[in-house]
C-alpha cells in the first residue's frame, strides 16, 4: 500500500503539473500491479527491502523545472507520511474505543483487536519508515531531487552523482545490515516518532 500510493502521487503530480508522461504510461492508478518492479519485490521478500517501478517525468512538459521536480519528488515521501498519521489516528481512535470495556470482552475479541492494531502499527512504521529514508539526499531517493532541484545543480554533475549513488546506497544497506551499526539510523527515527504520537 505504501509503495503504491507513493508512486501513484508522483505519478499524479507529474500529471497536474502538465506532464502526462506518467498518465500515458497507466501509472495514474492505484492499481499496485502497475506500479510493481521484479527485482524492486525480489528484493522486498529476499532482503526485506525493495521498491518500485519509478515514475518517469518529461522536464520539456514542465512549467517551472526546477520546481516541479522538487514538488514530483516530494509528493511520494509526503503521501507515507500522510498515511502513517492516518493510521496512528486509527490507532489512537480503537484505544480510546475500547480502553474503558477491554476487561469485558471475550478472549477471541480481544485478541482480534490486538492484531489488528499489531497490523496498523506495523503499517504505520513502514511508512513512517519510506517517508525518512525517501527524503535521504542519495540518488536515486527523492531527497536527492529535491537538494538537486534547490541548489540547481547542472545537469551533466547530477548524473555523475546519480552513478554512484545507487551503489552507494546498497553498499550502506548491506553494511549497516551486516555489521548491525546504524549507519543511517532510520530504525531509531521511526521509533521515537512512534513513541511520540502513541
Amino acid at each position: 500500500m505504501g509503495l503504491t500510493i507513493h508512486e501513484f502521487c508522483h505519478a499524479f503530480c507529474a500529471w497536474k503539473l502538465g506532464d502526462n508522461t506518467a498518465k500515458e504510461q497507466g501509472r495514474v492508478t492505484l492499481n499496485p500491479l502497475k506500479h510493481i518492479d521484479l527485482i524492486g519485490m525480489l528484493f522486498i521478500i529476499i532482503a526485506g527491502f525493495g521498491w518500485a517501478k519509478p515514475v518517469q517525468f518529461d522536464p520539456q512538459q514542465l512549467k517551472n523545472y526546477r520546481r516541479d521536480k522538487a514538488l514530483i519528488a516530494a509528493a511520494g515521501p509526503l503521501s507515507n507520511l500522510v498515511i502513517g498519521l492516518l493510521l496512528v489516528l486509527i490507532i489512537r481512535f480503537i484505544i480510546y474505543l475500547f480502553s474503558g470495556q477491554y476487561y469485558d470482552l471475550s478472549e477471541s475479541t480481544v485478541s482480534f483487536i490486538n492484531n489488528f492494531i499489531s497490523v496498523l502499527y506495523t503499517g504505520c512504521a513502514i511508512n513512517f519508515g519510506l517517508f525518512i529514508f525517501n527524503l535521504l539526499p542519495i540518488p536515486p531517493l527523492d531527497g536527492s531531487h529535491i537538494v538537486f532541484s534547490g541548489l540547481n545543480i547542472k545537469p551533466d554533475l547530477e548524473e555523475k552523482i546519480r552513478k554512484i549513488g545507487m551503489p552507494l546506497l546498497l553498499l550502506i544497506i548491506i553494511l549497516q545490515n551486516s555489521i548491525g551499526i546504524p549507519i543511517i539510523p532510520i530504525g531509531h527515527a521511526v521509533n521515537w516518532i512512534m513513541n511520540f504520537l502513541l
